[in-house]
């Protein structure tokens, strides 16, 4: 998939640190394009223009019966990764990826320190590729503490 080189994750994923390395590692990135993938093909972006379709509305709005099981797919697993991520990190998530918001306006809106953003941004994406399966916990061959137990 191609970055949109008017992103927000697009301009981040071409920063490098201090030790010269990228700050967004690319599972980072690939799970940020896939949100927004879905978040897309799922029409949840805000509509701003006119439906300019020749089809009459007769029941009114449009409801869950009107939409492809595609677009049912993608809405579905848009709520699945954000149950994933948790409350936390999704809204971060949501701006950056989705709604194309700049770390510095999320900052503003939330009234949070300067560069704040970018690090919750990126805990949340490294979440996020785990959700996907893009990575895996450190040395963990796909074992490990399932859950922890009391007793």
């Amino acid at each position: 998939m191609a970055l949109d080189t008017e992103s927000p994750l697009a301009r981040l994923a071409t920063r490098r640190g201090a030790n010269g390395l990228p700050f967004l590692a690319a599972h980072e990135v690939a799970a940020g394009e896939r949100l927004r993938a879905d978040f897309t093909r799922g029409g949840l972006s805000p509509s701003v223009t006119q439906r300019w379709d020749d089809t009459p509305r007769t029941r009114g709005r449009a409801g869950p019966a009107d939409l492809s099981d595609a677009v049912l797919d993608c809405r579905r697993r848009v709520e699945l990764a954000m149950r994933a991520v948790g409350p936390e990190l999704s809204g971060v998530l949501l701006d950056v990826c989705c709604f194309l918001k700049g770390t510095e306006r999320v900052e503003a809106e939330r009234q949070w320190p300067a560069r704040s953003a970018k690090i919750v941004l990126k805990t949340g994406l490294a979440a996020l590729a785990r959700h996907y399966g893009l990575i895996h916990e450190a040395g963990g061959h796909g074992r490990g503490v399932r859950a922890w137990t009391g007793g």
